[in-house]
């Protein structure tokens, strides 16, 4: 059933006059006659009777109006629920720990009132994740995926690279550089549990041990971060990379150490993927945010190609 018709059928009833109704939608009178005719049609009853006045409701007319009237009012809602700015911008982070989190986080406090819905798509992939923002689960996802790989219907922009981080014991032999390089790696044992096959961050640390020489492994069963922090507080051997800024917690009697690398420094780059075309305005509010108030990318950076 077309719903302009149905419009069409509301505004006739409530004028009472074609040439009116004509007038109420911005159309010709000709075309408020064939949508009129065309809903009768489909109906398969007379709706309205023409007389010398105008045009009044038949019986059959006056038992479709309120029903009508129903029909267009929950279009109408439907189509304010969907609209640009009416819900909450749905943004996956993929982990509440890590840099995105806590960039929308930054957005947030930046403008309290902005209405978010923020979720974890921890268990999807780069794909995967597009495919959600392509059918609407999500309306924006940030996730490190090469530029050829990007799907039809889904723009990508480059908004936050996340300098790396080593992380040790206090007994590890870099524990009280400075800063170390990459190069500095080579023959350290750097763990990183629960790296899964197929993924991107997979892919990422995999052109992170082909460039520089690194030996990085994600063996055993993957316990959580407390675990891994107290393996790390144990060990004279044991390293692992973090990025800046993301949140773990561990006893102050630990005494871990973050150490930045540079010379070259390694960064996560995030990308926000959305669907083309995409007018929610904290989309855009967002996208301006993390391009104007995001962390200064280091100048001697590393990324996979």
């Amino acid at each position: 059933m077309d719903v302009e018709a149905l419009r069409t059928f509301l505004a006739v009833a409530d004028t009472g006059q074609f040439q009116a109704a004509a007038d109420e939608l911005g159309i010709s009178q000709q075309a408020v006659s064939k949508r009129i005719a065309a809903l009768e049609r489909h109906i398969g009853a007379r709706l309205l009777v023409r007389t010398s006045r105008g045009s009044r409701l038949s019986v059959d007319g006056q038992i479709f109006l309120p029903h009508a009237k129903r029909i267009v009012v929950a279009i109408e809602q439907a189509e304010q629920a969907v609209r640009p700015g009416s819900r909450p911008l749905r943004v996956d982070v993929l982990n509440r720990r890590i840099a995105p989190a806590q960039a929308v986080h930054r957005f947030y406090r930046s403008r309290p009132a902005t209405d978010l819905d923020v979720v974890t798509l921890s268990m999807e992939n780069a794909a995967q994740a597009a495919q959600a923002v392509l059918e609407g689960t999500v309306d924006a996802s940030f996730r490190a995926l090469p530029a050829d790989q990007v799907p039809a219907g889904i723009s990508a922009e480059r908004l936050l690279d996340t300098p790396l981080q080593l992380l040790v014991g206090p007994r590890h032999p870099l524990a009280d550089a400075p800063r170390v390089s990459p190069a500095d790696l080579a023959g350290h044992r750097i763990w990183i549990p629960g790296i899964k096959q197929g993924t991107e961050w997979a892919a990422f640390y995999q052109a992170l041990s082909e460039a520089f020489g690194l030996s990085i492994d994600a063996l055993g069963p993957n316990f959580g971060d407390e675990a891994l922090m107290d393996a790390l507080a144990d060990s004279a051997s044991l390293a692992t990379l973090v990025g800046t800024g993301d949140r773990y917690l561990w006893p102050q009697t630990h005494d871990l150490r973050r150490i930045p690398l540079h010379d070259p420094t390694p960064v996560y780059p995030h990308v926000l993927l959305f669907r083309s075309g995409d007018q929610h305005p904290v989309l855009a509010a967002l996208r301006d945010h993390l391009r104007t108030a995001g962390p200064r990318t280091p100048h001697d950076v590393w990324a996979p190609n």
